[in-house]
């Protein structure tokens, strides 16, 4: 059993903590959110028919957790650690990312329903059709999340603005 922890962290740890980064865009609540997502895969006791559903089902609780976080009474009142996002990046490693990404500045800068389709589709190589399922939406809404979110990428960018 221990070896079947293991493999599942190794799996999908570093994925897991780019996603919840995206959403919670510092390292300590993103690791949290990770940690957890992996003990509610623990405590669950139904059978997960195939790798790519068990991959499906962590993502999709480690953004519902991710926001559960972000819209509880405690972090809304809490300050934020000024943790440059330089700093708390540079542990994220996405193979195709250059040394200054705006764009993934730009990804983060984005209201949550335009950022993880956005994230998953460009940054995790999801399909229109994976993302659906995983975040429980029609593909018509996420293809058009994507197309918001990719002007509103464009506006930051641009004139620097959200």
């Amino acid at each position: 059993m221990e070896q079947r922890w293991n493999y599942l962290v190794e799996e999908y740890q570093s994925m897991l903590y780019r996603i919840a980064f995206s959403n919670m865009k510092n390292r300590a609540d993103a690791e949290d959110a990770v940690q957890e997502a992996f003990l509610r895969y623990m405590k669950d006791e139904k059978p997960i028919q195939n790798k790519e559903h068990e991959k499906a089902w962590l993502i999709r609780t480690t953004i519902h957790i991710c926001l559960d976080i972000l819209k509880s009474g405690w972090y809304q009142r809490t300050v934020p650690w000024n943790e440059s996002f330089a700093s708390a990046t540079q542990n994220i490693y996405l193979p195709y990312q250059v040394k200054d990404d705006r764009t993934l500045e730009a990804v983060l800068q984005l209201p949550v329903h335009y950022r993880n389709p956005i994230y998953l589709f460009y940054y995790e190589d999801y399909t229109i059709h994976e993302i659906a399922s995983v975040l429980n939406e029609k593909e018509a809404t996420i293809k058009t999340r994507l197309r918001r979110g990719r002007e509103e990428v464009k506006k930051i960018l641009t004139e620097g603005r959200p």
